[in-house]
């Protein structure tokens, strides 16, 4: 059994910055990548970033390059989104993932954490 919990989320303001974490316990053995989706309210789930296990492997959508950061400490089992300049549609519930393969679909993720709000304003 593995878990995902992820942290760092919270208000902020247009054109800050914020940190979410993801941190994976437990049987993290067969766990290939972990990425981060969100979903902003009234739409569907939608695929941010990923970084495979070994942390050579890196993935953005098109959105989220140049402004977003994934990276993954290994020591920690960590994967971190760094997430700058936001602006009010970021405006989500974000969740990081775990799969076995390097996708961007939702379906293809098979280990969910519990979800982190962060809500931007003006």
């Amino acid at each position: 059994q593995a878990d995902l919990v992820e942290s760092g989320g919270g208000s902020a303001q247009a054109g800050d910055s914020l940190r979410l974490s993801c941190a994976a316990s437990g049987r993290t053995f067969f766990i290939h990548n972990i990425a981060w989706f969100r979903q902003g309210p009234g739409k569907e789930r939608e695929f941010i970033a990923l970084v495979d296990w070994s942390g050579a492997r890196i993935k953005y959508a098109t959105f989220a390059e140049g402004r977003f950061a994934i990276s993954k400490d290994s020591a920690n089992r960590t994967v971190n989104l760094q997430m700058n300049n936001l602006t009010p549609e970021d405006t989500a519930v974000y969740y990081c993932a775990a799969a076995n393969s390097l996708g961007t679909g939702a379906n293809e993720y098979f280990l969910w954490g519990q979800g982190t709000q962060v809500t931007v304003s003006t």
